[in-house]
């Protein structure tokens, strides 16, 4: 799977993106320690995942791993688009602005999200056409299994990256069930969405429970790279049961 721009930009996009979550992982406070880059391949997906999961389990605060996601997201963009964007296209051409960022983020993010297409959405009941983007089956989502990864690490970071870096609202709707996710530029989340995101179940496939690195199901199956990173860096914890699973600790404050 690549996206329209070919398969060897979706490469560079990637280690592109990796490299900067590697320089933000790499820059800690005076009471974090240092994350080194994982030995991965630089175009390697599982090196985003590894680094993902590494800091999730380096902060363990969501309000941290979302302030961190968002710098690097920041990170990505030269810093004069991001100062003018807003007063040239997002505020006098809200409307042009949100099929834009529809239109670039299907062709720049398939390599990260998957196959994905623009659609239409309905915003304050009114279809608002070309606004919207469909991602068919996250790969991010798939990858990491986790739910505090999704919303803490994507979907919050990712959301207020638009209002405050771009002045555009944007709303992202995650299934868990099919792994599809929907975008609606134009939309601000409601507190309603919020707070259902932060209630969001741990995940039955989920390989960590909030704080937790071990696999739910006590499987003897072989643990993915990040996985065994995870556990070099938290604490020896017994795994729960599948029927004791709840809303992962990362979605706490």
């Amino acid at each position: 799977m690549h996206g329209p721009l070919g398969r060897a930009v979706d490469r560079l996009l990637l280690s592109f993106f990796r490299v900067k979550m590697a320089e933000r992982l790499g820059e800690p406070s005076k009471d974090e320690v240092r994350i080194s880059d994982s030995s991965l391949p630089v175009d390697d997906f599982d090196g985003i995942i590894s680094l993902t999961s590494s800091m999730n389990a380096l902060y363990n605060n969501r309000t941290k791993v979302q302030e961190a996601s968002q710098d690097v997201l920041s990170s990505l963009f030269p810093r004069f688009i991001l100062d003018r964007y807003p007063s040239w296209f997002a505020r006098p051409f809200p409307v042009f602005s949100a099929r834009m960022c529809a239109a670039a983020t299907t062709v720049g993010g398939t390599w990260l999200m998957g196959e994905c297409e623009v659609n239409d959405v309905e915003i304050d009941g009114v279809l608002a056409r070309g606004q919207g983007v469909h991602v068919k089956r996250c790969r991010f989502l798939d990858e990491s299994n986790c739910a505090s990864i999704c919303v803490n690490s994507c979907k919050v970071p990712t959301e207020r990256f638009f209002a405050d870096e771009m002045g555009l609202a944007l709303t992202m709707t995650p299934d868990y069930e099919t792994g599809e996710c929907q975008f609606a530029f134009g939309k601000p989340p409601t507190e309603e969405e919020l707070l259902q995101s932060k209630e969001t179940q741990c995940l039955q496939r989920c390989p960590s429970r909030g704080g937790l690195r071990k696999w739910h199901d006590g499987s003897e199956e072989e643990a993915p790279i990040w996985i065994k990173e995870l556990e070099a860096l938290t604490k020896e914890t017994p795994s729960p049961s599948l029927e004791d699973r709840g809303t992962c600790a990362l979605m706490e404050d």
